[in-house]
């Protein structure tokens, strides 16, 4: 986008951060790109990762971040420097810190069918998700209803732990249900990416996203979501 084309414009900033460290320099970089010009509004997606490790816990904005991966690292730091640059040139900076997102595109299909195990639900870590759908009435509600400096939890009414999610797909799209392991098998199966994402534990509290930006869901459990997407993946019969 040029300088002109940002002058006054809503801009919704999804570009993932760097791919190493804990700096984000596609986003120093962006900003420096942007010279004079004065969007009105920053839409900025980060992820409830930078909260840490949380217990289980539920988690408001209030909590401080305590992020533990360097990619969560790298949002929390993304965030500081849009709010900065957002106060020196007096452009409202909006912040969601997203959770994981699905969508018809983009469900633990490949994992399930290859038979990879999941962790033991009594021994697995809370984690939350958005319908890709919602996640997109929340970006538009924030540039709508969203308070300059902002930050605004996203997230579904259905924080499950991350087996129960292997296993409400599973059944959804009638899938044998994946293995069960305790976590130490886990540590033996299970790729690194996969054991970090069972590192943290948290249930992300929605209330100031609905409340404050007037957003209905509308899929505010996995259920629902999943429902929706078996109906649409069905084949349609010829007129």
């Amino acid at each position: 986008m040029t300088q002109q084309s940002l002058e006054g414009a809503r801009v919704y900033y999804f570009a993932p951060p760097s791919a190493t460290g804990t700096h984000d320099n596609r986003i120093s970089n962006w900003l420096s790109s942007i010279g004079a010009a004065k969007p009105a509004v920053i839409i900025y997606l980060s992820t409830t990762g930078v909260y840490g490790h949380c217990h289980g816990e539920w988690v408001d904005e209030q909590r401080p971040p305590n992020p533990i991966t360097d990619r969560a690292k790298r949002r929390l730091n993304a965030e500081i420097q849009l709010s900065e640059w957002g106060k020196q040139h007096a452009v409202p900076v909006i912040r969601l810190r997203v959770p994981g997102i699905y969508h018809p595109d983009k469900l633990p299909m490949a994992s399930l069918r290859q038979g990879r195990p999941i962790l033991r639900p009594d021994e697995a870590p809370f984690s939350n998700r958005i319908h890709a759908d919602d996640l997109a009435q929340i970006c538009l509600a924030a540039a709508e209803h969203g308070k300059d400096g902002e930050l605004y939890n996203v997230a579904d009414n259905d924080a499950c732990t991350m087996s129960e999610y292997f296993i409400k797909v599973a059944d959804a799209f009638n899938i044998p249900r994946p293995q069960e392991v305790s976590r130490e098998e886990a540590e033996q199966l299970l790729s690194p990416g996969m054991l970090s994402y069972l590192q943290e534990s948290r249930r992300i509290e929605n209330r100031k996203m609905l409340d404050e930006l007037g957003v209905r869901l509308q899929y505010p459990t996995l259920n629902e979501g999943l429902r929706n997407i078996r109906i649409a993946k069905q084949p349609q019969p010829n007129p």
